[in-house]
C-alpha cells in the first residue's frame, strides 16, 4: 500500500525559531524548578520536535520518543501546540503529575509508549509501523542508544519487512552520560552501518529547520525501505556553558546558572 507523501502546512522559519526559543526556556525552567532532569539532550532535540509537531505530522501519524529522558522538550512542544495546558509544565516530575521524568503512556494523551530503558523505542515504533502501513510512524532515538543490542534487532526487523512508513531521527549530539559517544563506545561511520542494514539514510544538520523538512520530504518519497535521518545536533544548544559539555547530561542548574541560561535564551 502506498503511503501519503503530503505534509501538513509548516510555519515560517521565524515562527518556528520563536517556538524553539520558548521551548528552550521552558526546558531550563522545568529542570531548574524540579531540581532534576536532562537539559543537554532536551536542548539538542528541540528543532526536531518543533518541526514534527508544527509542520510534519498530521492527526493520523504517530511519534515514539525512545530517548525518553529528553521529555522536557516534548512536554514543552506539546504545550506550545495546545495538546496540554502550559500550566502543567510546572508540575514536571511531581508525584502524581502526568509529566514524569520519562513519559508514561497511561498518564498523558498523545504519548505512544512508556519509556525509560534506552534502546526500546525503535522496536515499538517498528512494530506499529508493520501493522499500520498506511500512516507514517516517527521515532526519535539518541546516538548512545546504539550501544544497545535490541536497537539493532529492531533495525533489522524494520529492514526485513520493508517498513517504508517508518522514519527514525537519530539525535546525533555525540554526548552521553559519562562522556562523548566516541570515548564510551565509538559508533564509527553510522551512515554506512545503516546502509549495510538496508536502510535509506539521510544526514542533516538537526538544528536547521529547512534541512529537517527537506529530509522528511525525501524520506516520504522513499519506497521499499525504512529511513533514518541522522540529525547532527549541538548538545545543550543555546546555553553556552552547557554546549557539548557531558556534565549537563543529567544535571539541574543552580540559581546563578539558571539566570545565565535564561538570559542567553532571551536574546
Amino acid at each position: 500500500m502506498e503511503v501519503r507523501i503530503n505534509m501538513t502546512k509548516r510555519l515560517q522559519n521565524d515562527e518556528l525559531q520563536k517556538i524553539a526559543r520558548e521551548v528552550r526556556r521552558d526546558i531550563i525552567k522545568m529542570i531548574y524548578e524540579a531540581g532534576s532532569g536532562h537539559p543537554g539532550g532536551s536542548l539538542s532535540a528541540t528543532e526536531i520536535l518543533v518541526a514534527l509537531y508544527f509542520g510534519i505530522m498530521d492527526a493520523s501519524d504517530k511519534f515514539y520518543l525512545s530517548n525518553g529522558h529528553v521529555c522536557p522538550a516534548l512536554y514543552s512542544v506539546m504545550a506550545e501546540k495546545g495538546l496540554i495546558e502550559k500550566k502543567l509544565l510546572s508540575t514536571y516530575v511531581d508525584l502524581g503529575s502526568p509529566l514524569q521524568g520519562h513519559p508514561e503512556r497511561t498518564k498523558l494523551k498523545g504519548i505512544e509508549s512508556t519509556s525509560g530503558p534506552l534502546g526500546l523505542g525503535l522496536a515499538q515504533a517498528a512494530g506499529f509501523a508493520a501493522i499500520k502501513r498506511d500512516v507514517f510512524i516517527y521515532c526519535m532515538t539518541s546516538d548512545a542508544e546504539h550501544d544497545e543490542g535490541n536497537h539493532w534487532e529492531a533495525l533489522n526487523f524494520a529492514a526485513k519487512y520493508n517498513l517504508e512508513n517508518l522514519i527514525q531521527f537519530v539525535d546525533r549530539n555525540r554526548i552521553q552520560i559519562e562522556g562523548t559517544t566516541e570515548e564510551i563506545m565509538p559508533l564509527g561511520n553510522l551512515a554506512e552501518k545503516y546502509i549495510a542494514s538496508d536502510w535509506n539514510v539521510i544526514e542533516i544538520n538537526g538544528n536547521n529547520f529547512d534541512e529537517i523538512f527537506d529530509a522528511v520530504k525525501a524520506a516520504k518519497e522513499n519506497r521499499g525501505k525504512p529511513t533514518v535521518i541522522i540529525a547532527n545536533t549541538t548538545f545543550g544548544k543555546g546555553v553556552s556553558f552547557m554546549e557539548m559539555n557531558p556534565d549537563w547530561h543529567a544535571k539541574a542548574p543552580n540559581e546563578e546558572e539558571y539566570k545565565k541560561a535564561m538570559e542567553e535564551l532571551s536574546r
